[in-house]
């Protein structure tokens, strides 16, 4: 599997250093009970099933939310059925759209 870049259909998959770089120290925690600032599952239904390494992602399951201070970003961690490995999605919140995912495992 490689480490990162663009899928032919748009989708991104972010390398490390990419996706290290729209996070931030002071992350702010999201109330999973308040609504997404838009809709990312169209986005996450379409990522290819290589992008998950061996997990299994298809519960849906969202534990963590994080807007990231001083940034257009929002990062979504969907679960898996593995302790501590999530599918972070990275929302463009001005955009509106899914900047990109990356696997953290």
């Amino acid at each position: 599997m490689k480490e990162g870049g663009w899928h032919s259909d748009g989708m991104h998959r972010f390398t490390d250093d990419e996706f290290k770089a729209t996070a931030v120290p002071e992350a702010e925690r999201v109330g999973l009970d308040q609504e997404p600032p838009f809709g990312f599952w169209e986005y996450f239904e379409a990522i290819p099933r290589e992008d998950f390494g061996e997990h299994d992602f298809s519960e849906g399951r969202v534990s963590h939310a994080w807007n990231m201070r001083g940034t257009a970003y929002q990062h979504v961690l969907v679960e898996c059925e593995t302790p501590n490995v999530f599918l972070p999605l990275v929302l463009d919140l001005p955009g509106r759209s899914v900047a990109g995912h990356h696997l953290l495992a």
